[in-house]
């Protein structure tokens, strides 16, 4: 193990956050953006074949039905796994308020089961994930902006004790 003072430069903790939970944070960032492109994907999917599959010339195509029905659900659904694991890292960071957190994520869980189990339908649960995403979305933004708040402080706290 090494002292502190051997250890080197870009290992210091920023605003008490070591580098490698601030890369964590990082990561999930871009994985909640790739959520986000999922969502945007279902919703132009649920557009584009619902409204080719109401033309009356492919009325009857079952394949322009299933995925006006089925693609839509399948894109937010890919997005479940990755909520979490953002849930997880805010959990963990302490991001967010962990009751908003638990909230969030168990009410969606919830609500899909539910939905599954006894309405036979998904559709509202998979709704209350997409909710999720933006949620995360603006946690982790919120975040950032406030680390590169504390850099634009300390850096005019450094200035004004040169001169």
């Amino acid at each position: 193990m090494t002292n502190a003072s051997e250890r080197p430069l870009h290992s210091k903790s920023q605003y008490g956050f070591a580098p490698l939970a601030i890369a964590r944070i990082k990561g999930a960032q871009r994985a909640n953006q790739v959520a986000i492109y999922l969502i945007y994907a279902a919703i132009i999917a649920f557009i584009v074949f619902g409204t080719v599959a109401s033309i009356k010339a492919f009325h009857d195509n079952q394949l322009l039905y299933q995925l006006f029905y089925n693609l839509p659900y399948a894109l937010i659904a890919l997005t479940i796994p990755i909520s979490l694991y953002n849930a997880f890292i805010i959990y963990r960071y302490r991001l967010n308020q962990s009751s908003m957190v638990v909230m969030t994520v168990g009410v969606s869980a919830i609500v899909l089961i539910g939905g599954l189990l006894f309405a036979d339908t998904a559709w509202l649960g998979l709704a209350c994930w997409v909710g999720v995403a933006f949620l995360f979305k603006v946690s982790f933004k919120r975040f950032f902006n406030f680390l590169a708040a504390k850099q634009e402080d300390d850096s005019v706290e450094a200035t004004t004790k040169r001169s």
